[in-house]
This record gives structure tokens, sequence and C-alpha cells, in this order.
């Protein structure tokens, strides 16, 4: 069969390409085109536009590329119908992808999303045009299956969460060369130069209050040594890492981790860390208003409880991120809390099963059936 497969950024190119290698395992004539990145290229998808073409991220941010967005949109409906796919495989990305969704069901084409927008947290009227234009969604957090039903009456279909897979299968592999004599903190302030920008200086700050540890950074992919050598170099315990962010995870002792898919890896790793976030006033002010969700991390959200410390916009300071790291690093009774709640945390996220073989096996399955 020919996929083709729309992802938008960094996680969904992660993701995408085990899906991709799973496919092809199942269908051993599966050809796919696909958006995404180096990792989706390397499992044998045919990539068509990279991912750091399409990632803008904030609101006001998005308006100041919307002809970059709608030439993207316009291209991508022009290959889409070029290519012909038997199905259209959708990564979260949801900005993008749900327009695509739209078109695309009016064009005949079978529709599968992976990884669902979180229209729990915002945009929850999205769902009633989703669920007319999605033939099969496939979700990752154990929460969103009943969420789905509860309030729209729409049966989703649960394959777990596919950092599980992935980063099991990183710590039973070889163990890498020590990146520090130190003990070490990872600081994990983001994938655009944009964000970085609002979160780093403040945690290099914080590294000057702690000389006994080494401070590294994981730099982004696409961000230039430069970028990261001009803010570092003022700061002797703090250096950075390329391409190798799990390593990091495994061998730190706390994390500062701004919002997002990184919040979870780290605790998949278990990790002891502080979710940081700081956005424009502009892009924050807006958002605090249109998000409904009690917390901004995902470990929070699915563990319904506030397991890590967020410091969210005027509380991300120097003050609060150095009280917060000395408790990770020095109290006892938090760290075993803490890694009690990991460990459900991870149960629960296991309970689908091989997310990327169990999503690829739903999508094959469902594809016999209709077409």
């Amino acid at each position: 069969m020919k996929y083709y497969i729309i992802a938008g950024e960094a996680s969904g190119d992660l993701h995408g390409s085990h899906l991709i290698t799973e496919l092809k395992k199942l269908d051993a004539t599966a050809a796919i085109r696909c958006w995404g990145g180096d990792k989706m290229k390397e499992a044998g998808g045919d990539l068509v536009k990279h991912y750091r073409e399409l990632a803008f991220m904030g609101f006001a941010e998005v308006l100041l590329n919307l002809r970059t967005i709608f030439r993207n949109l316009k291209f991508c409906k022009k290959d889409i119908l070029a290519y012909k796919p038997d199905a259209l495989i959708l990564i979260d990305y949801p900005g993008f992808n749900l327009r695509i969704a739209r078109w695309a069901k009016q064009q005949g084409l079978k529709i599968i999303y992976y990884i669902s927008p979180q229209v729990w947290a915002w945009k929850a009227n999205r769902v009633k045009s989703m669920k007319q234009c999605i033939d099969k969604m496939l979700v990752i957090l154990p929460f969103e299956k009943d969420y789905f039903k509860k309030n729209w009456n729409w049966e989703v279909e649960y394959v777990g969460h596919p950092l599980v897979e992935v980063i099991e299968s990183r710590e039973s592999g070889a163990r890498s060369r020590e990146l520090s004599k130190s003990p070490i903190v990872a600081l994990l302030p983001g994938s655009r130069k944009q964000e970085i920008l609002k979160k780093l200086p403040v945690m290099l700050e914080v590294s000057k209050l702690f000389p006994a540890y080494q401070f590294i950074v994981a730099k982004a992919p696409g961000v230039e040594e430069q970028f990261y050598d001009d803010l570092l170099k003022p700061f002797s315990n703090v250096s950075y890492v390329s391409d190798r962010t799990y390593d990091l995870l495994m061998q730190a002792k706390a994390a500062l981790v701004t919002s997002g898919t990184a919040t979870l890896e780290t605790a998949l790793f278990a990790v002891p860390e502080v979710v940081c976030y700081k956005g424009s006033w502009l892009s924050y002010q807006i958002g605090s208003r249109l998000v409904n969700v009690k917390y901004i991390s995902l470990v929070n959200l699915i563990l319904d409880k506030l397991a890590v410390k967020e410091l969210i916009q005027n509380d991300f300071t120097v003050k609060n991120l150095r009280e917060e790291l000395t408790a990770l690093l020095t109290n006892e009774q938090r760290q075993e809390f803490l890694q009690k709640d990991y460990n459900t945390l991870k149960q629960m996220l296991r309970e689908g099963g091989n997310a990327s073989a169990k999503a690829a096996a739903s999508i094959t399955s469902f594809l016999n059936i209709a077409i």
C-alpha cells in the first residue's frame, strides 16, 4: 500500500520513524512518502519536507509566518493528489494536519490520526470536525480514550505511549561514555531559538549556585553551535551535547526541562525534574485564557497530581529554580516519592502494549477492511 505521513515536529519525527518501521514489517509492499525529519527518512520514508521548515511556536510567530504556512498547505495538497496514497496518516501537529484532514476527506482519502491533538486542553470545539473527517483515531495518553467517549461519544483506540518502548530500548543498550566526572544537571530548554532564549538564560544563572555540578545543555537539532557558544561562554561549569539527549538523561542527577514531550522523556528515565515555562507576554496572556488544564506538564496531567514542580512565567525565577533544584538533589524523601510517581506513570503508559507496533497493526487491519 501507499502511505502519506505528515509530522511537523521533532517528537512526531521520532514516533513517525518507529511507525514506518512497524508498517514495513507488516506490509512488505509499503511505499511511504512523508513530511517529518531525519529519523523518518532513515526508517525508509521518502522525505518531502523537513519539520524545520514547518515549526512555528506561539501565537505571534504563527501570525508572522502565515504566508509560509499557507504556501506549505497548498504544496502539501498538490503533492498528496499527485501521489494518490491509499491512506493519509497524520501525527499530532494539529494546526496544519487538521486543515489537511478536512480537505483530504473531501478528496475521498482514508484518514488515520496517530497522536491526537490535545483538544482536552484547548480548542475542544475542534472535535466535532475531527469526528467528521478522521476515519481512525489512535491516542497515546490513557485518559484520552475516556475523554473522547464521555464527552463526544467517539470510540478511539488507545495504543500506549511510543516513548516507553523507545526509552526502554535505549536503557537496555550499551552504556555510553561518561559525559562528566562531576555529577550532572541536564538542561532541556527547548528546540527552537525563540523558546531557548526565554528559558536558558535563567537556567544558566542557576548553574553559578551549584559549582560542584556540571550543567549540560541538550542542543536542539538544527540550531547552530555558535548560538550555544555565545550563551554559555560566561559560565564555567556549563557545556552542551549534540544528539545525545538520552545519554544525558541516563547520567543526570536532576533536570531543568521545558514543557512538552521532554518532561515525559525525563520522567521515563526516572530523572528528578523541574518543569520550566516562559513565553512572550502576548502568547502567555492569550494562552492562559484559552488553555483548560490544571497542569502544563504531561507527567502531572497523566498522573492527575502535581508530581513534578511547574515554574510558569513569573514563577520561573532563579530563586525558585534554586530552591526546587536543591530539594531534588538533597531531599531523600522527595526523591523517593517522585520515583514512586514515576513508576506509576510508566505502568499507565505501558498498558496499551508496544505503541508503534500496535498502531501499525491497527492501521493495516483497518485499511485491509476499508479498501
